[in-house]
């Protein structure tokens, strides 16, 4: 799923704090506390995880998983590509 490194770093390049990622997720602040502040893998319930990594996505933030293609390989976060934009004319 994700750590709570991840977390902390996925925020820290979406330039966003805790209030504003518990805003976009719809989940508690201390909920994002908890979460950033364990060990590891965070744990929790599924749907909170899931709510808080689609907020984080649609920060423009692309979390890598511990299998996922990567140069170096492990854990990390990038920022997503820009969305290209639609040229008017």
């Amino acid at each position: 799923m994700i750590t709570a490194q991840q977390m902390r770093a996925a925020r820290a390049l979406a330039s966003i704090d805790q209030k504003t990622l518990a805003e976009r997720a719809g989940v508690s602040l201390p909920t994002i506390q908890r979460m950033e502040a364990s060990d590891g893998v965070v744990r929790g319930v599924v749907d909170t995880l899931m709510k808080v990594i689609q907020a984080l996505d649609g920060a423009g933030v692309e979390l890598i998983g511990e299998n996922q293609a990567s140069e170096r390989g492990g854990r990390g976060v990038r920022l997503k590509p820009a969305a290209p934009q639609n040229p008017q004319g």
